[in-house]
């Protein structure tokens, strides 16, 4: 077992001496500064982008994002089957040039906590100050300030995002949507999204703000890989904080994602750790923003679909006529490149389980009208095998809701098990429902479906 640590430099002017706090770990250093002394990995095009948009960000959002760029890098470039004694959990220590140190030394250790929360991993962070010549980051506006941007909104490129970006379109918000991508699929859905927004709504009442980030072997030379990557929505939210910091006044971030998914309770024993994400959870969303507040940014973090599944979602979409044309090219899969193993082009793959529940929702939203190209198309075609992929989630799914039905008050002991809702306790009867009628929601799609042990 290999334990790292990931030092952040920013430029030739750059070289403290780091004191480890684990000696015998494998160092690696990151320069955030390119040859022009600009900051690069997409940080310094996404600061380019404000200020083309008149904005001017925090330094401590700067900040942020550094930080969550330095778990980025850890999380997809150390592999866990490599270095985790329990083939989950790795050890990586962070250190982060910070404008202000001593702003974050508060926070310190809940982001460690929230890191663990959300990647299942043990992270040590500690921060420095930047360079004298790194002191200020952000880049000068070149104009005056877009007028009238009201929210921040991510923009993933999935099926929940687009419902959001319509819902606010079709309303009086005039939004800033922020992408993040590393893939070409997600890129692409992303495109393609924003050109039609564009088109349907016209260019002058959004803004967006796409940031291309993350590393590669020629990057970190750990000489490893990682694709589970449960820490990209750190990333994703930091880019969102950090845009919304920008703007002026107290500016809200919508996370738009379903209730169930947020949830993403365990469909049995095996979904903790590898299977279980926990990217729009309550406990990790109320952890980032706890983080927010400490720093003093004036913004706020919302899911406003929280208590909604997916196919509410799309039954209730604003522009309903609108999405059905477009849904098909919007991307929801976990890996869509794995289509290729049957020579196929990347597409969605129809079985997992972000699969199924969108192809639920649209069964019962759209009435069944989907176009999406999936690798399994017909899932009543044939009996799918239950020890593999292909039936593995659909019997899950299939025996959970069983469960469900015959107790329904089991989904109030079932909602706790991903992780704390004690910020909102209030809340809870709610996240019980939308866990029953999502499991519900996805078991109507999945009646008729055969599902047994192959062989």
């Amino acid at each position: 077992m290999r334990r790292f640590s990931l030092i952040g430099r920013l430029g030739p002017d750059d070289k403290s001496k780091i004191n480890l706090v684990q000696t015998d770990s494998d160092v690696f250093e990151i320069d955030f500064l390119d040859g022009d002394l600009r900051m690069s990995f997409g940080i310094g095009h996404a600061l380019d982008q404000l200020a083309s948009l008149g904005l001017q960000p925090s330094e401590r959002g700067i900040d942020l994002v550094v930080l969550a760029a330095l778990v980025n890098a850890g999380d997809t470039r150390v592999s866990r089957r490599l270095n985790a004694q329990d083939g989950w959990t790795r050890e990586i220590d962070l250190y982060v040039p910070a404008s202000a140190p001593v702003d974050w030394t508060a926070s310190t250790r809940s982001i460690e906590a929230m890191l663990r929360f959300l990647t299942g991993d043990r992270w040590r962070v500690f921060f420095r100050n930047r360079t004298k010549r790194t002191k200020t980051l952000a880049v000068a506006p070149k104009r005056l300030a877009i007028d009238g941007l009201t929210k921040v909104s991510l923009l993933s490129g999935g099926l929940d995002s687009l419902i959001g970006a319509v819902d606010l379109l079709s309303g009086s918000e005039r939004p800033l949507f922020v992408s993040h991508y590393w893939d070409s699929e997600t890129a692409k859905a992303q495109t393609y999204i924003l050109d039609r927004l564009e088109t349907r709504f016209g260019k002058e009442v959004f803004k967006s703000l796409r940031v291309h980030l993350g590393f590669d072997k020629h990057h970190l030379t750990t000489g490893e890989t990682e694709n589970t990557q449960r820490g990209r929505s750190f990333l994703f939210y930091s880019l969102a904080t950090l845009a919304a910091s920008a703007i002026n006044g107290r500016t809200t971030v919508d996370i738009p994602e379903n209730g169930l998914i947020a949830l993403n309770v365990p469909l049995d024993p095996l979904r903790f750790g590898a299977l279980s994400t926990r990217t729009a959870h309550p406990h990790f969303i109320a952890s980032m923003q706890k983080l927010i507040d400490g720093l003093a940014l004036n913004v706020e973090l919302n899911n406003p679909y929280r208590h909604m599944t997916k196919g509410e979602m799309v039954t209730n979409c604003a522009e309903k006529a609108f999405l059905e044309r477009i849904v098909a090219n919007s991307m929801s899969c976990s890996s869509p490149a794995k289509a290729r193993y049957k020579k196929l082009s990347p597409r969605h793959c129809g079985y997992c389980v972000p699969c199924l529940i969108r192809r639920a929702s649209l069964e019962v939203g759209l009435d069944g009208s989907d176009e999406t190209l999936y690798t399994v198309d017909n899932l009543k075609g044939h009996i799918l095998a239950s020890d593999k992929p292909e039936g593995e989630h659909v019997r899950s799914f299939q025996l959970m809701a069983k469960r469900i039905k015959a107790k329904p008050g089991l989904a109030k002991i079932l909602v706790h098990k991903p992780g704390p809702l004690n910020h909102e306790p209030n809340e809870i009867p709610d996240y019980a429902d939308v866990l029953r009628r999502g499991l519900f929601e996805v078991a109507e799609l999945l009646k008729g479906v055969r599902v047994r042990p192959s062989g």
